[in-house]
């Protein structure tokens, strides 16, 4: 099933609405990473508030078979659903302003908050079905990643948390959920300071597609998917182990890269 074909499809049904001012494929088909577990994420841009009818014409025309459905939170719109075809579509709404100030917040506030982030990215590295004058404005908007944001994402993301020095007393006590807990927390921390050193818009709030995104990365260190991959599938005290090297070998970029920000009380904190 060819999946970048059925999302061109839908939006030519979503787009007969008059509110709707743009819809951008995003998620695992706009990045050409799609498989038989994939389904279409779409971002669906209004003009004004979409009612029940607005967003259940679209499935209806295509007899589809509503997964869930919810109400306006946290300023969007979501639902899913199964088409004819049993092809899931993930289906998000928001208003156009919605939109344009989320990006403020990322590249003018520099927010570092993943879910705005995410935002940014699907409308950096989205693919525009409908709508591309609009789109290509709120591309020009996040081409410029900002150096401040750069800064804030490894300031935040530097700060490991209390519990990862409390790392070797979980590996003796074999605490193991809260010690795995602990090292995917600290390696999903070291994935934000990468995007922000790679200027790179967070495009998943738990940073999937990894090696996919490693490899966009032109900063990182070497080996980076193998050496994730091993801390998490090894033996947990070789891995702690190993951890604690790669956290050090992303400070050493940061001071590479970043020679003026101040980590020194980062650093300290860390406790290695």
């Amino acid at each position: 099933m060819n999946l970048f074909q059925k999302a061109i499809d839908m939006s030519r049904i979503y787009r007969k609405n008059s509110k709707i001012e743009a819809i951008i494929l995003a998620g695992s088909v706009s990045k050409n990473l799609q498989d038989e577990f994939s389904d279409i994420e779409l971002h669906i841009l209004w003009s004004s508030a979409p009612t029940d009818d607005d967003r259940q014409e679209p499935i209806n025309e295509v007899n589809g078979t509503i997964l869930s459905y919810h109400p306006y939170e946290e300023k969007e719109w979501s639902e899913a659903f199964l088409d004819q075809d049993g092809i899931k579509f993930e289906i998000s709404s928001f208003l156009s302003v919605t939109v344009e100030y989320f990006i403020s917040e990322v590249v003018e506030g520099y927010e570092t908050d993943v879910d705005k982030q995410c935002i940014a990215a699907s409308i950096d590295d989205g693919i525009s079905l409908f709508g591309e004058e609009k789109i290509n404005t709120l591309k020009d908007r996040v081409a410029t990643y900002p150096i401040c944001l750069s800064n804030q994402m490894i300031l935040e993301n530097l700060s490991l948390g209390s519990r990862w020095n409390n790392r070797m007393a979980l590996l003796k006590r074999q605490d193991w959920l809260m010690l795995y807990d602990v090292i995917c927390g600290v390696q999903k921390n070291l994935f934000g300071i990468l995007f922000g050193l790679n200027h790179m818009y967070v495009s998943h709030p738990v940073y999937k597609w990894m090696q996919y995104n490693i490899e966009q990365m032109q900063i990182k260190p070497d080996n980076l998917y193998d050496r994730m991959t091993n801390i998490l599938i090894g033996d947990p005290k070789t891995a702690l182990y190993q951890l604690e090297i790669l956290i050090n070998d992303v400070i050493v970029l940061i001071k590479k890269h970043h020679p003026d920000l101040d980590i020194t009380e980062h650093k300290r904190n860390l406790d290695m």
